[in-house]
């Protein structure tokens, strides 16, 4: 029971996450000016590390692993071909905010349960 909440809670927090990250790319596209600031980076921060502890389970940490690292990669090293079309930046931008974070937990608990065995 405990778990289910936990698990509603991390798909909860990922949810939001993206809808910010959206909404911070539509924004940055209709308002020029319009930058994350570092409160609001902080936000996407802390929704990763939730993302990480409570969304993704042991089954699920290889391929959350391979997808995370190759959306980091891809983000940064094809910022030349990303930055061509802006709104898909700002939304690049944003998701990395919050998948650095829960890939970097989910990467440690990974260690630890290899570590264990």
């Amino acid at each position: 029971m405990a778990k289910d909440i936990l698990s509603l809670i991390g798909g909860i927090a990922f949810l939001v996450g993206i809808i910010i990250a959206v909404l911070f790319a539509v924004l940055g596209f209709v308002i020029p000016g319009f930058l994350i600031t570092p409160t609001l980076a902080v936000i996407l921060v802390i929704i990763g590390v939730v993302v990480g502890l409570l969304n993704i389970t042991h089954k699920e940490s290889m391929p959350f692993l391979m997808s995370g690292a190759v959306l980091i990669i891809a983000s940064s090293m094809g910022r030349d071909v990303i930055d061509i079309i802006h709104i898909l930046g700002r939304f690049l931008d944003s998701l990395l905010l919050i998948f650095v974070p829960a890939t970097i937990i989910v990467a440690i608990r990974n260690v630890f349960s290899l570590a264990r065995n």
